[in-house]
């Protein structure tokens, strides 16, 4: 089964190409003109051992918001495709992780119906290029043009460079989790057939 997706994005405001491999080995090439995103794009790609190419142009000269929320809109369009009919896939997924002094939760469900749930906050306005009011952003994105049910929070934790990437592998490691093939799994899971 070839669980790989290419999406392109071109607005006035930005131009976004993704190309995810569900099935990969952690491999990745980012470039989005944010350093710290492109970092945190990296740690998602290896701990879920995704394959994931992101090349982004945004309008860095206003700020960082549109290359951020439009990345996320094209990576959760880029999972959605993937995924394809979702037969066999386990669909739920979670993992609690810790990372120094943070400890943060995340959990999902690959149902259909998007829903994002966010509980967590930050001492400062940027971790490197990357304001830190954007992490709600781009999981926010993600979540619902994968139409991905997303709660995150960060339970413990000082430092935001911490909760940032804790969020990140987190959320790598309960989608890897959500959409790993499981051969019990006759058809979709779901007592309605579909999803």
């Amino acid at each position: 089964m070839d669980r790989k997706a290419e999406i392109n994005r071109k607005t006035k405001e930005t131009s976004v190409s993704v190309l995810l491999d569900l099935d990969g080995k952690g491999e990745s090439a980012i470039q989005t003109g944010v350093g710290f995103f492109d970092h945190m794009l990296e740690g998602f790609a290896r701990h879920g051992l995704f394959d994931l190419k992101v090349c982004v142009t945004g309008d860095l000269q206003v700020d960082d918001h549109h290359t951020i929320e439009d990345t996320g809109i094209v990576l959760g369009t880029a999972i959605r495709e993937a995924i394809g009919d979702k037969q066999g896939i386990r669909r739920y997924g979670s993992s609690i992780l810790p990372m120094d002094e943070t400890l943060v939760m995340t959990a999902l469900d690959l149902g259909g119906r998007p829903w994002f749930s966010f509980d967590g906050s930050f001492s400062t306005e940027r971790c490197g290029d990357m304001g830190t009011q954007m992490v709600r952003e781009f999981f926010y994105a993600v979540s619902y043009t994968a139409g991905m049910n997303l709660h995150m929070r960060i339970l413990e934790g000082r430092n935001d460079h911490h909760k940032i990437e804790a969020l990140f592998k987190s959320f790598a490691r309960a989608l890897d989790e959500a959409v790993s093939i499981d051969p019990r799994i006759a058809g979709i899971l779901s007592t309605k057939g579909s999803l």
